[in-house]
This record gives structure tokens, C-alpha cells and sequence, in this order.
């Protein structure tokens, strides 16, 4: 087992990474026996995995219930943070309690926000069970549900005690949803890292295998990337916005097609490749830098066009309504290379139109 730290003074906490720790002793730490917490998971979850984390969370001498909610994006919403907050009251949960999130982004995403406002705030414990949970949902506190004309449009930064990454998790995923998560991998890439991008062209194959040593290497990059990010800016007013590439495009597709038609992975691998081919049209990015950006997303097996019922016109409104817009202008973050990016206002919206045209 590896652990990371993510330093926040005194709301630090560690990030634990290896296979099968869910049995290891003290994991759920700030647990102790005797403290009452509350397990929030998926249906398809609670077949799989739920039963093998009560076990040791019981046998940890942790008085544990659990709620189980209905699976998939379209339910990130505030009716079912509602069944959350009313599990707790009516088991009793005091303010000393403990919310356990056992699921992706979806699952974590509800559990944190509840817990953030669940008696003015509780405790709650990251265990992500997908790719993209691990590498970047899990880890920084951004916590949220949708709305019907917005993704994420309320939240809080609410930060977990730890976050407990058991590699196993990801042999019950779908394959699509292993190569959804892949889609964040390679955003962190074209971000910070080129020598960790050429790392993924030589061993994408062997990543989406899960050889461990592979998928490992690549967990623990990405969350020490992102530990490092949020130790510095932990309420986005800098450098954590960079982690939004492809997002402000992305998320127009994702709630345009409704939620859960596209995977979010797969809203983000077309809202990064509109991003480079708008930055390619500013004259910042080298043809063969996108070139090797489409490449590797194709090569993954990630969608590099938009939907074909969605018009470009259509895509604006969405992003006028993105968390990152200010005084009325969309901001974008756009590759200028290979490991690195950054972040434009006033980008002219033919432009942004035409990088949308072309990646239709």
C-alpha cells in the first residue's frame, strides 16, 4: 500500500493506494471502533462490493447502516441527497457520525455534499470504486449535484477525512466505463505532464488491461498531481481550474443529450479535443501536438466527436451557464502543448464555433 497526503493544515488527510486494502487494519481511519457511520452506495454496487466492505467495517467495530440509491448520473440530484439526509435522521446520526461514499463520482459526489451540510457538516470517508473516481472525483472536496439547465451547479467544498483507492474495485467495471475513467487520465497529462503523456502512448494498451504495475503508476500520478494542485489553490480561484479542460464543452454535451447518455468521460474527451482544436485555431497549439492528443484519445477508444444531433449554435447557451464563466464571458482552458495549459477569457466566439464545427 502507497499513501499520499493531501495538506490542508489541519483538514489534511491521506490517500491510500494499493490492492485489496479494504481488509487492511486501521483503513478506515479516523474511524474507531464504537463510532457510528453511515455506508452510501449504488444498487449495482450493493451487489458487488458492499457486503465485503460492512464486513470489515463491522469487524473494525464500527456501528454502521446504509443507504442504497438508484444508479447512474441522472440521479445526482438533490431527491436523492434528500433519502440520504433522511437515513441519517431517522437512524439517529448525530453530528459525531461518519458518511463512507463506496462508489464513483456520482456516489461520492452526493455523499460529500450531504455530508457538508448534514447538521452544519460531518465527517465522510472517499472509498472510489471507478477509474475516474480514483484518479480525480474523489480527491479535492468539490462536492455537487445537477440541475436540469446546469452539471454541478450546486455544492460545496466540503473535504474528505481520507480517501481509501482499492485497485480490485475496478475489476467490477464495465470496460466503457474503465475507458470513460481514462478520459481524466489523459487530461492530467496534456495539463502538466508531457513526459507522463508519452508514458500512456507507449502503454495504453497495458493500462486498459489493468496490469497492476500499469494502472497503479497511473492512479498514483494523477493523485499526486492533484494532491499537489489542491494544497495550493483548494477553492479553485487559480491553477485548480486548469483541471476543467474540456469540461466547459463536455458538460454542454452531457446535459444536452441528458444525464447519463454519455458518460462523462466521454463529454470530456470531445470537450478536450474542441479545447485543442480551439487553441490550434488561436495559433497556440501545434497541429502535430493536437494530432497526438486525437491519437491517443482514438487509440483508448474514446469518442473524438459530439453528438451528431447537436448543432454548434447549440452548445453556447450551456457554456454561458458554466461555473467558469465571469461578466458574461466564457473562460476556457486551453492546451498551448503538451504539458501545459492555460486558462482564456474572451476567446472570439467564431472561434469556439468553428472548433466545434470541426470536431462534429
Amino acid at each position: 500500500m502507497e499513501q499520499l497526503k493531501v495538506i490542508l493544515g489541519k483538514r489534511s488527510y491521506p490517500i491510500s493506494i494499493g490492492a485489496g486494502i479494504i481488509q487492511e487494519d486501521n483503513i478506515f481511519w479516523p474511524l474507531k471502533p464504537g463510532n457510528q457511520a453511515m455506508l452510501v452506495t449504488n444498487k449495482t454496487l450493493a451487489n458487488l462490493l458492499k457486503d465485503k466492505v460492512f464486513y470489515h467495517l463491522r469487524k473494525s467495530g464500527i456501528k454502521i447502516d446504509q443507504v442504497i440509491l438508484s444508479d447512474g448520473e441522472q440521479y445526482k440530484s438533490l431527491n436523492e441527497m434528500e433519502l440520504i439526509i433522511s437515513a441519517l435522521l431517522e437512524k439517529k446520526h448525530s453530528r459525531d457520525t461518519t458518511l463512507i461514499a463506496l462508489g464513483g463520482g456520482v456516489i461520492g459526489d452526493l455523499t460529500g455534499f450531504a455530508a457538508s451540510v448534514y447538521q452544519r457538516g460531518v465527517r465522510f470517508i472517499q472509498i472510489p470504486t471507478t477509474l475516474l473516481s480514483q484518479v480525480d472525483a474523489s480527491i479535492g472536496g468539490k462536492t455537487s449535484v445537477n440541475h436540469l439547465l446546469g452539471k454541478n451547479m450546486i455544492g460545496s467544498f466540503w473535504q474528505p477525512s481520507s480517501v481509501i483507492i482499492d485497485i480490485d474495485c475496478l475489476k467490477t467495471l464495465p470496460y466503457n466505463e474503465l475507458v470513460s475513467g481514462m478520459a481524466e487520465v489523459i487530461k492530467y497529462a496534456i495539463i502538466f505532464d508531457e513526459n507522463f503523456f508519452s508514458w500512456l502512448e507507449e502503454n495504453i494498451e497495458t493500462v486498459l488491461s489493468l496490469d497492476y504495475k500499469s494502472i497503479s503508476y497511473c492512479i498514483k500520478k494523477c493523485c499526486e498531481l492533484k494532491a499537489k494542485l489542491i494544497s495550493l489553490d483548494e477553492r479553485e480561484n487559480n491553477f485548480r481550474a486548469l483541471l476543467n479542460l474540456g469540461h466547459t464543452y463536455g458538460h454542454a454535451i452531457e446535459v444536452h443529450a441528458g444525464y447519463g447518455n454519455w458518460l462523462h468521460g466521454e463529454a470530456i474527451s470531445v470537450g478536450m479535443i474542441m479545447s485543442a482544436r480551439t487553441s490550434e485555431l488561436l495559433g497556440y497549439l501545434k497541429k502535430s501536438d493536437f494530432k497526438r492528443i486525437l491519437m491517443l484519445l482514438k487509440r483508448t477508444g474514446l469518442p473524438v466527436k459530439g453528438p451528431k444531433n447537436m448543432s454548434a449554435a447549440s452548445y453556447i447557451p450551456y457554456m454561458m451557464r458554466d461555473k467558469k464563466v465571469i461578466s458574461g464571458e466564457i473562460r476556457l482552458v486551453l492546451p498551448l502543448s503538451i504539458g501545459k495549459a492555460e486558462i482564456y477569457s474572451n476567446v472570439d466566439k467564431n472561434i469556439i464555433l468553428t472548433a466545434i464545427k470541426d470536431s462534429q
